[in-house]
């Protein structure tokens, strides 16, 4: 009898697409006969305070983890970027899927760009990271909490309680809803998040065989990068009350990063600034060079003043 995979998915709309994706993929690839098990996580639960306040996007994940090591589930589907930058023991990133489009998007019914917004215009986000750049964008914006899966901020957004809305590109391209994209933010006006855009497979550590598998589907160019962006955060001692971004982009052969980082409790404070590149990586030490890479980008930003912007937490 054919032994059935199981994948672990949050419910919402854009989570089954991602889940899909990858069964799609075991199929192809290896023939294996995959089934989701939907979860509702306790970050789809509370929608009326923010994630900083209750515990941080580790809630998204924490419940098909418990899936994972109950053995309910063989392995989970992640965005990246709600994956906490230290996975509990025992829990390990089998593999990182090639990136969709890792900017912001801007989405309005009534305005093109973020630019076009009159003063005290309210812009609906929970993203701290977005908060502080959209500050130092438009200091004269109103920013506006705002959360829920995707359809319903599009919902919100429609609804009239928004002159306009922040978004990941790429899960509105997954959705088939690229149109809604009024305009994307180039990273040096809004640095996206670190792992944006890229889907993580999480299994358990001891997986061995599914992990030499979920191996082969990870796109190294995508992995190097989100093992860079991930180890800023890390070594800033990361989580969702942070206000930092982190990107890193192929230059030819050369991996370049750039962080940068806002005050929580008072996010019209000037914006941390660093860049850094690393040599051509060689393979055989390559992830370990691009966590380094990502541990000097945070060392930087620590010379810049980052201490007197992690002391305080967020109002």
């Amino acid at each position: 009898m054919t032994q059935t995979t199981l994948i672990a998915t949050r419910e919402s709309r854009l989570a089954l697409w991602q889940a899909e994706h990858v069964r799609a993929l075991l199929g192809q690839r290896f023939g294996l006969v995959v089934e989701l098990l939907g979860m509702t996580t306790r970050g789809d639960q509370i929608l009326d305070r923010s994630l900083s306040k209750v515990g941080g996007k580790g809630l998204f994940v924490k419940e098909l983890e418990v899936a994972l090591e109950e053995g309910r589930a063989h392995l989970a589907v992640h965005s990246l970027k709600d994956v906490p930058m230290e996975l509990p023991e025992g829990f390990v990133l089998a593999a990182v899927l090639e990136r969709e489009d890792p900017r912001d998007a801007f989405v309005s019914s009534r305005y093109a760009s973020v630019a076009e917004l009159p003063a005290g215009a309210v812009v609906g986000t929970s993203s701290l990271r977005r908060v502080v750049q959209l500050l130092s964008l438009r200091p004269d914006l109103r920013i506006e909490p705002l959360r829920g899966n995707l359809d319903t901020r599009l919902r919100k957004l429609d609804e009239g309680g928004y002159d306009a809305i922040v978004l990941a590109a790429a899960g509105l391209k997954r959705l088939g809803l690229a149109e809604r994209i009024r305009a994307s933010f180039a990273p040096t006006e809004m640095l996206p998040a670190a792992g944006q855009g890229a889907l993580g497979i999480e299994v358990r550590a001891d997986a061995s065989t599914l992990r030499a598998q979920l191996a082969q589907l990870s796109h190294q160019p995508t992995w190097l990068a989100a093992h860079a962006e991930r180890a800023v955060s890390r070594a800033l001692g990361g989580s969702c009350s942070m206000p930092l971004a982190a990107h890193a982009v192929w230059q030819g052969d050369r991996l370049v990063l750039d962080a940068a980082l806002g005050s929580a409790s008072q996010p019209a404070r000037p914006l941390l600034r660093t860049r850094v590149e690393a040599q051509p990586l060689q393979a055989a030490d390559a992830t370990a060079a691009a966590t380094t890479l990502g541990e000097l980008a945070a060392a930087q930003l620590r010379g810049l003043g980052a201490e007197a912007y992690l002391a305080a937490p967020a109002a």
